[in-house]
């Protein structure tokens, strides 16, 4: 019919364009708003969930006998860096959590393999013990907020049965600084964090230390270093104790209830240390009033 409009086979394309366009910003705009504001509150109980799950897949490993174990890579030292099915699989359901939990969020985990991640649920409850402590909001822009994730710390301890050195971490830092700190234990169940100028978990209480009798806590790996350093510094009248895993030695500086583990007044590392090995320990030290020596 003369006059009647016709439909442009490229106006028609254009269209679709813009409309799936804007379907897909829609769907995704909840997993890259980074102006959001977040609780903290929520992502500190988020944190102690996602260590304890971690943990839970991590003991799952060790009781199946088959930790698939090789070598990953190699330190600047040039010692192995073991990886196995217990990091893979604590990875999985720790970033899975979050990303279900907080997409927004940016969370550095010290494994890679994202495939098969468990996209777990949380219910959002904040466990009361946090609330008391933390009775109002603590907002902050979800683009301040880093998420660092330790699946498995000590894992050359895991493999050689030496089980009281695992952790698993997850640390939050804002704008760079560690706040919140969560270690847990898998093998003995337990789980200790701290919240910066806000709050700790009420198993920790800080250690009393005598000057004149000092104990240091170091890396089993570089033990012999490490003490004659600090024997040249300090003399031989000091206790040194070697052990693996920084969280385990980070926990020996404070008085955890229900720990048997060693304890120590000073932790010291004179090696390279990646920041997901002491991020939640620095947050907790610093939660209860200590100082962690280390340049961020």
């Amino acid at each position: 019919m003369a006059g009647s409009p016709r439909l442009s086979p490229l106006g028609v394309t254009l269209s679709a364009v813009v409309v799936l366009g804007m379907l897909y910003l829609l769907l995704t705009r909840g997993a890259h708003d980074t102006t959001r504001l977040v609780d903290l509150r929520q992502v500190l109980a988020l944190s102690v969930e996602a260590a304890v799950l971690g943990g839970q897949q991590v003991r799952n490993v060790k009781e199946s006998g088959d930790l698939k174990g090789r070598v990953k890579g190699h330190t600047k030292e040039g010692v192995d860096e073991p990886l196995t099915l217990g990091d893979i699989m604590s990875h999985r359901a720790m970033l899975g959590l979050f990303h279900n939990t907080f997409p927004y969020l940016k969370v550095i985990s010290e494994e890679h393999d994202n495939s098969d991640l468990k996209l777990i649920p949380w219910s959002g409850q904040i466990p009361q013990d946090m609330l008391k402590q933390l009775p109002d909001a603590l907002l902050v822009p979800a683009r301040d907020i880093t998420i660092w994730l330790d699946p498995l710390d000590a894992t050359k301890e895991f493999t050689e049965d030496l089980v009281q050195y695992v952790t698993t971490m997850v640390c939050v830092a804002v704008k760079g600084h560690p706040l919140i700190g969560v270690i847990h234990k898998p093998f003995t169940h337990l789980t200790a964090w701290g919240f910066a100028n806000h709050g700790l978990s009420a198993n920790l209480k800080r250690r009393n230390v005598d000057p004149s009798k000092l104990s240091f806590i170091m890396s089993r790996s570089h033990s012999g270093i490490v003490k004659d350093l600090t024997q040249q510094v300090f003399g031989t009248n000091v206790s040194i104790v070697s052990a693996g895993g920084a969280g385990f030695k980070a926990l020996s500086l404070i008085d955890v209830e229900n720990d048997k583990s060693d304890k120590a007044d000073v932790y010291i590392h004179t090696t390279l240390i990646k920041k997901w090995d002491i991020c939640a320990g620095n947050a907790i030290l610093e939660a209860i009033g200590e100082n962690d020596h280390t340049d961020w």
